[in-house]
């Protein structure tokens, strides 16, 4: 595949350089410079991960009609939360049998009737909620605990009905009863997101609503982009607590003697803002 039909690709797909950038691992500024001609021979490994982002087919089973035609020249139609709403033209009526006849490839959540589509997680992504869940379970494991963490992926039937089922990053459930051999079914004790640009309307505003109104007593939003927490805890107040990625931060489920320690993390993120910034040698 050429550097020109890349551009092409780019432009039937609605891709930003941000969205390349972070679904290849490739820098920003590196991938500005190929596209814009700058770069006239790039590294093998990073043209490898271009072709094969764009070549992904977009395969979807005939027997969910939601797939049409791409128009010309143009990316997909958002709406204000980043569904596609070019993509999915029955948003707002699918149910869980739609999401199960998806193919097992095609990442998605499922909120109010309506498709939202979730590219894989990079390895800072992967890092955070992965560290996260990690000290979560140590605890619960240390102190024979009875709710049960879980990370990404298991699907979550967050209000018990057939419109919605979420995915996120970090939960924490105490009732065993609702954890089935496929999915949680209910809303978790507690939840956390891990947010990039791409999500982060749906987060901090779509999933903020759902989560309270379905019961979780406890959301963190955690952005990696201003290295910030911002803590939801429903049953003490209805304003968000700000952190930062200093100091440890308590789980008001557990009365604040389950402390997360971020200083790996926010290690990690600045080794990552680093990379970003570095241009590539061609």
């Amino acid at each position: 595949m050429t550097i020109e039909q890349m551009r092409q690709r780019k432009k039937e797909l609605g891709l930003t350089y941000a969205m390349i950038s972070e679904r290849t691992g490739i820098p920003l500024p590196t991938i500005q410079k190929i596209f814009h001609g700058e770069t006239k021979s790039p590294r093998y490994d990073t043209i490898a991960a271009l072709q094969k982002l764009f070549a992904q087919p977009q395969v979807v089973r005939e027997t969910v009609q939601y797939h049409v035609p791409s128009r010309r020249g143009k990316g997909p139609t958002m709406n204000d939360y980043g569904a596609d709403t070019t993509r999915y033209d029955r948003q707002g009526s699918y149910t869980l049998e739609d999401f199960y006849a998806l193919p097992d490839d095609q990442r998605v959540e499922l909120i109010d009737g309506v498709f939202y589509d979730m590219s894989a997680p990079v390895p800072l992504h992967q890092r955070i909620a992965g560290e996260i869940h990690r000290q979560i379970a140590n605890y619960i494991l240390d102190h024979d605990g009875r709710c049960m963490p879980f990370v990404a992926p298991v699907d979550v039937q967050l209000d018990r009905d057939e419109r919605t089922m979420v995915e996120p990053d970090v939960l924490i459930v105490c009732d065993s009863e609702q954890v089935t051999a496929s999915h949680v079914v209910g809303a978790p004790d507690f939840v956390l997101e891990v947010i990039s640009p791409f999500t982060k309307r749906k987060d901090c505003l779509l999933k903020l609503r759902k989560y309270e109104n379905a019961g979780v007593r406890e959301y963190w939003i955690l952005d990696p982009y201003q290295e910030k927490l911002i803590i939801y805890w429903f049953e003490q107040a209805d304003i968000p607590l700000i952190r930062g990625l200093e100091e440890p931060v308590p789980i008001g489920i557990y009365g604040g003697d389950l402390m997360i320690d971020p200083k790996h993390i926010l290690k990690w993120i600045r080794e990552m803002q680093t990379l970003l910034k570095k241009p590539e040698n061609p």
